[in-house]
């Protein structure tokens, strides 16, 4: 049996993709994070500016990806970042209640 690692699932092309990689880890953490402090309203704060960071790592990430996998990951991390910044972004926002 073929010993396989998450690299070696990421880079199935057998070139070595470190910035891509990356990306869709910290927006595979990022998304579900951002998800889950939404349900929370009085955590609004971090709900959305976790959301906003796992949006613009996992956009990024989609313009440099390389390999389906690197996509997939990033595709399910953006839905759960976008989903977690626009339930904090109802909650009270990026700023509410900090700024006036």
């Amino acid at each position: 049996m073929a010993h396989m690692t998450l690299s070696s699932v990421f880079n199935s092309d057998g070139h070595p993709h470190p910035v891509p990689n990356i990306l869709a880890a910290v927006t595979a953490v990022l998304g579900p994070a951002a998800l889950l402090l939404s349900l929370w309203p009085g955590m609004h704060l971090a709900a959305s500016w976790a959301g906003l960071a796992g949006i613009a790592t996992g956009g990024w990430g989609q313009l440099v990806s390389a390999t389906t996998a690197e996509r997939f990951v990033l595709v399910i991390g953006l839905g759960a970042a976008a989903t977690g910044f626009y339930l904090g972004m109802a909650h009270g926002g990026l700023f509410g209640g900090v700024l006036g």
